[in-house]
Protein backbone atom coordinates (compact mmCIF):
# COMPACT_ATOMS: atom_id res chain seq x y z
CA UNK A 1 0.00 0.00 0.00
CA UNK A 2 1.04 3.56 -0.87
CA UNK A 3 1.57 5.89 1.73
CA UNK A 4 0.28 8.19 3.10
CA UNK A 5 -3.13 6.65 2.86
CA UNK A 6 -6.34 7.77 4.22
CA UNK A 7 -9.74 6.25 5.70
CA UNK A 8 -12.78 8.20 6.21
CA UNK A 9 -16.58 6.27 7.05
CA UNK A 10 -18.77 6.17 4.58
CA UNK A 11 -22.10 5.78 6.30
CA UNK A 12 -21.38 8.18 8.46
CA UNK A 13 -20.95 10.76 5.50
CA UNK A 14 -23.70 9.73 3.49
CA UNK A 15 -25.95 9.67 6.41
CA UNK A 16 -24.96 13.46 7.36
CA UNK A 17 -25.22 14.71 4.00
CA UNK A 18 -28.91 13.32 3.32
CA UNK A 19 -30.26 13.21 6.59
CA UNK A 20 -28.71 17.09 7.15
CA UNK A 21 -29.89 17.79 3.79
CA UNK A 22 -33.33 16.30 4.11
CA UNK A 23 -33.68 18.67 7.70
CA UNK A 24 -32.60 21.54 6.39
CA UNK A 25 -35.15 21.18 3.84
CA UNK A 26 -37.85 20.20 5.81
CA UNK A 27 -37.54 23.12 8.53
CA UNK A 28 -37.23 25.40 5.36
CA UNK A 29 -40.52 24.37 3.93
CA UNK A 30 -41.81 24.16 7.25
CA UNK A 31 -40.72 27.88 8.68
CA UNK A 32 -41.60 29.57 4.80
CA UNK A 33 -45.09 27.18 4.42
CA UNK A 34 -46.07 29.12 7.88
CA UNK A 35 -48.66 32.12 7.34
CA UNK A 36 -46.83 35.54 7.82
CA UNK A 37 -48.87 36.64 11.24
CA UNK A 38 -47.63 33.27 12.63
CA UNK A 39 -44.04 33.34 11.83
CA UNK A 40 -44.25 36.87 13.22
CA UNK A 41 -45.05 35.38 17.01
CA UNK A 42 -41.53 33.98 16.99
CA UNK A 43 -39.66 36.25 19.39
CA UNK A 44 -36.05 37.22 18.69
CA UNK A 45 -34.86 34.71 21.20
CA UNK A 46 -37.11 31.72 19.90
CA UNK A 47 -35.45 32.59 16.50
CA UNK A 48 -32.27 32.45 17.81
CA UNK A 49 -32.73 29.12 19.88
CA UNK A 50 -33.73 27.70 17.20
CA UNK A 51 -30.66 28.58 15.03
CA UNK A 52 -28.65 28.12 17.93
CA UNK A 53 -29.84 24.32 18.17
CA UNK A 54 -29.47 24.16 14.37
CA UNK A 55 -25.36 25.13 14.21
CA UNK A 56 -25.12 22.49 17.46
CA UNK A 57 -26.36 20.09 15.62
CA UNK A 58 -24.83 20.51 12.31
CA UNK A 59 -21.06 21.10 14.28
CA UNK A 60 -22.07 17.43 15.69
CA UNK A 61 -22.43 16.12 12.30
CA UNK A 62 -19.78 18.05 10.58
CA UNK A 63 -17.34 16.36 13.65
CA UNK A 64 -18.34 12.65 12.72
CA UNK A 65 -18.08 13.23 8.80
CA UNK A 66 -14.30 14.44 9.51
CA UNK A 67 -13.37 12.00 11.63
CA UNK A 68 -10.05 10.11 9.54
CA UNK A 69 -6.97 7.93 10.18
CA UNK A 70 -3.53 8.90 8.22
CA UNK A 71 -0.78 6.34 7.88
CA UNK A 72 2.14 7.75 6.57
CA UNK A 73 6.05 6.82 6.84
CA UNK A 74 6.25 7.81 10.37
CA UNK A 75 3.27 6.84 11.84
CA UNK A 76 -1.16 7.53 12.41
CA UNK A 77 -2.70 9.94 12.44
CA UNK A 78 -6.29 10.01 14.03
CA UNK A 79 -9.14 11.93 13.78
CA UNK A 80 -11.86 11.68 16.14
CA UNK A 81 -14.27 14.59 15.85
CA UNK A 82 -12.16 17.91 16.71
CA UNK A 83 -9.59 16.02 18.35
CA UNK A 84 -6.11 15.20 16.64
CA UNK A 85 -3.89 12.53 17.90
CA UNK A 86 -0.61 11.12 16.34
CA UNK A 87 0.86 8.04 16.96
CA UNK A 88 4.47 7.25 16.08
CA UNK A 89 4.14 3.11 14.59
CA UNK A 90 5.71 2.05 17.81
CA UNK A 91 2.96 3.39 19.68
CA UNK A 92 0.54 1.40 17.77
CA UNK A 93 0.62 -2.33 18.48
CA UNK A 94 -2.39 -3.73 17.76
CA UNK A 95 -5.61 -2.50 15.83
CA UNK A 96 -9.52 -4.54 16.32
CA UNK A 97 -12.48 -4.43 15.15
CA UNK A 98 -14.76 -7.39 16.84
CA UNK A 99 -17.78 -8.76 15.60
CA UNK A 100 -21.13 -5.55 16.43
CA UNK A 101 -18.49 -3.37 17.31
CA UNK A 102 -19.20 -0.03 16.47
CA UNK A 103 -15.33 1.55 15.70
CA UNK A 104 -11.89 0.30 15.56
CA UNK A 105 -10.07 0.32 18.19
CA UNK A 106 -6.19 0.85 18.46
CA UNK A 107 -4.50 -0.90 21.73
CA UNK A 108 -1.41 1.47 22.40
CA UNK A 109 1.86 0.34 23.50
CA UNK A 110 1.42 2.57 27.11
CA UNK A 111 -1.45 -0.16 27.43
CA UNK A 112 -4.34 2.13 26.61
CA UNK A 113 -6.56 1.73 23.72
CA UNK A 114 -7.92 4.69 21.03
CA UNK A 115 -11.27 4.65 19.37
CA UNK A 116 -11.04 5.21 15.41
CA UNK A 117 -14.28 6.72 14.16
CA UNK A 118 -13.06 6.47 11.00
CA UNK A 119 -13.37 3.09 10.41
CA UNK A 120 -17.06 2.09 11.55
CA UNK A 121 -17.90 -1.59 11.66
CA UNK A 122 -21.35 -0.16 10.06
CA UNK A 123 -19.13 0.00 6.71
CA UNK A 124 -18.97 -3.74 6.44
CA UNK A 125 -16.54 -5.38 4.43
CA UNK A 126 -15.09 -1.59 3.82
CA UNK A 127 -14.36 -1.26 7.68
CA UNK A 128 -12.53 -5.00 7.38
CA UNK A 129 -10.29 -4.05 4.68
CA UNK A 130 -9.43 -0.80 6.25
CA UNK A 131 -8.61 -2.74 9.54
CA UNK A 132 -6.82 -5.98 7.44
CA UNK A 133 -4.83 -3.00 5.69
CA UNK A 134 -4.07 -1.15 8.68
CA UNK A 135 -2.72 -4.83 10.63
CA UNK A 136 -0.48 -5.00 7.58
CA UNK A 137 1.19 -1.52 7.95
CA UNK A 138 1.68 -2.28 11.86
CA UNK A 139 2.85 -5.69 11.28
CA UNK A 140 6.07 -4.44 8.96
Amino acid sequence: MALPHTWRPLGVRLAVVFFGGMLVAICAFAWFGFDPSIRARFTFFQRSTLVALGLLAGSVAYALARSRVVADEVGLTVVNGYRRHVYDWAQVVAVRLPQGAPWATLDLADGTTMSVLAIQGSDGDRARTAVHALRALIDR
